[in-house]
């Protein structure tokens, strides 16, 4: 029964509706615009959980897609001078983020392990130079400096609730994806890739499919990144942005999709708290470090992330006491 009632979706309701109220209950613009880069980076997140969570893959190159997204929406609104293409814009990045992912995935899915994740980080380094080179498009090292947005996006109280209705959208289609017969092949795929093949699948079509998924997922969170920033740079082609959706998804949990989302807001408010603290207490001024100690901490106690090891926890004692209650029953017979 224990089982059953964490799997129910009956608290991630709960959970939307209290994020709802947050507009209601503060007013602080401050706060609203955290929570919009959570709930974007929790996006970007989760369909890296898509690929290493239920696909088994590591790529090193995930911010290639997210760094498409928040490109193409900064140039196609900063050179026509037009913010209301935004959404052509975003279209444009998913379509763009589907023939990169199949470009690179069937050079690079073909082989395995290392080798693939080092691939990717190669590829994620090539968009990196071309993006600080061709300066005429992209802006060079500075980036676009100002990307106008639709006036609607000014409002940070609009722009909390489209945040969050894109999350649950995104969550609800990963979701999907990942329970249907599609993403149980993606599971099988991972625990073992020679057996599904074995068994006649394709799995370079099904690993295709992933990332392509995958990658236009992250190039919407990319998109409405550069929305919320109103500029753009080369960082969002760094190693470190690819490490960001890496780190929220191993500390919210992999391969449950909502512990990215928790995962995001753990590692954004952390960041926050600890460079605000930086500036109050001068020995916080190695505040990275501190930052790094947490990640150990969630680490040691919780070994499949927060969200993982909870289940886990709460579906061990669940079935240890439908095992007592069994073994009583049998007792009582005898």
């Amino acid at each position: 029964m224990r089982a059953k009632l964490f799997n129910n979706n009956l608290w991630l309701g709960f959970v939307l509706v209290a994020l709802c109220l947050v507009p209601f209950v503060s007013s602080s613009k401050f706060l609203l615009t955290m929570l919009i880069s959570v709930f974007l980076m929790a996006v970007y997140s989760m369909s890296y959980d898509l690929l290493l969570g239920y696909t088994g893959i590591v790529s090193f190159g995930h911010t290639i897609f997210f760094g498409l997204g928040a490109y193409s929406v900064g140039i196609l609104l900063s050179k026509t001078k037009q913010p209301n293409l935004i959404w052509a814009a975003i279209l444009i990045a998913v379509v763009g983020a589907a023939v990169i992912a199949l470009i690179i995935g069937f050079l690079s899915l073909r082989v395995k392990d290392v080798y693939f994740s080092m691939i990717t980080l190669a590829f994620a380094q090539l968009f990196f130079i071309i993006s600080e080179k061709w300066s005429s498009f992209t802006g060079g090292g500075d980036g676009i400096a100002y990307v106008r947005v639709p006036t609607f996006f000014n409002d940070r109280v609009k722009f909390y609730f489209i945040a969050l209705a894109f999350l649950a959208v995104m969550y609800l289609f990963l979701r999907r994806v990942v329970n249907s017969p599609f993403g149980r092949t993606l599971q099988a795929i991972r625990e073992n890739e020679q057996r599904v093949e074995s068994l006649g699948y394709n799995v370079l079509r099904y690993k295709l499919a992933s990332l392509m998924i995958s990658g236009c997922v992250a190039a919407m969170a990319g998109g409405l990144w550069t929305v919320l920033q109103k500029y753009v740079n080369t960082n969002v082609f760094a190693m470190d942005r690819t490490i960001d959706a890496l780190l929220m998804t191993i500390v919210g949990g992999v391969g449950t999709l909502f512990g990215p989302i928790v995962g995001a807001g753990v590692i954004t408010f952390a960041h926050e708290w600890l460079s605000s603290l930086s500036t109050q207490y001068p020995f916080l001024e190695r505040w990275l470090l501190f930052f790094g100690i947490l990640y150990i901490v969630i680490v040691m106690f919780f070994p499949k992330g927060i969200l993982g090891t909870i289940r886990d926890k709460w579906r061990y004692k669940g079935g240890s006491r439908h095992a007592a209650s069994d073994s009583k029953r049998r007792e009582s017979v005898l």
